[in-house]
């Protein structure tokens, strides 16, 4: 049977269920309005009751400059950015096999520049210094070259995204995405818990991917990239007033 979209509701605002939970070590901010350090995730969150004040909050926690990102919500009255919509993808059929891994490598601190160059060509969405401390991340390898790499990224209670999963223009075709998505869900349901992630609504060839691996779409997902309306201009004011 089909779950039904309103079953397991911590996935409609994974930041905030993974920074109050599992990710609270990453946590920036207080009370209820938190966001990720940055130099591990871009990600911000608010309840999902919020208020006008934890807007404000969160706004608070950022930057001069600086916007962030917010999974599954739409931008607030006071806020001015952009975003758009993707698909949120669930584990529902995935049966770990022996040989899941195989041919792959596990990706320390010391790849980090490889993997941001690869995501910088790929641009499979955001991956800051440290995302690789939220683990399991595996990658290609071919005559030493980084060609392809997912992981892990969010994790609300009971689940975990999968995340950056890229490849080379050049070495595409080869199956790695299918391999390594397969073989980090493995991980994941080896820990007792189930797998998710996100796509683009128009990215069909990936669609089909993770369709084939057993994933199914739960629900569109908005992802919206913002800032406070007019922080630019306080923090210009801001800087002009330092100066003099």
């Amino acid at each position: 049977m089909p779950e039904n979209p309103a079953d397991h509701p911590q996935l409609d605002n994974p930041a905030w269920y993974s920074l109050t939970g599992a990710h609270a070590g990453y946590a920036r901010g207080a009370g209820r309005a938190l966001r990720y350090d940055p130099e591990v995730s871009v990600w911000g969150a608010t309840p999902d009751d919020a208020s006008a004040a934890d807007w404000a909050a969160l706004g608070a926690l950022l930057a001069p400059g600086e916007h962030i990102s917010l999974p599954g919500r739409e931008l607030p009255d006071g806020w001015e950015g952009d975003g758009g919509t993707g698909l949120q993808m669930l584990d529902t059929g995935f049966e770990p096999r022996d040989d899941d891994g195989a041919g792959l490598v596990t990706l320390t601190a010391a790849d980090v520049p490889e993997m941001v160059d690869l995501v910088e060509r790929t641009q499979p969405g955001p991956f800051a210094p440290r995302t690789i401390e939220l683990g399991g991340y595996l990658g290609v390898r071919v005559d030493g070259k980084l060609v392809a790499m997912a992981g892990r990224r969010m994790h609300p209670a009971g689940w975990v995204e999968i995340s950056a999963v890229c490849t080379d223009e050049d070495y595409r075709g080869r199956g790695y995405a299918a391999r390594l998505v397969r073989a980090v869900a493995s991980g994941i349901r080896a820990d007792g818990e189930r797998a998710f992630l996100h796509v683009r609504w128009d990215n069909y060839d990936a669609k089909r991917v993770y369709e084939r691996l057993g994933f199914v779409v739960r629900r569109e997902f908005p992802f919206s990239f913002g800032q406070p309306v007019g922080a630019d201009e306080r923090n210009a004011l801001t800087e002009h007033d330092t100066a003099a």
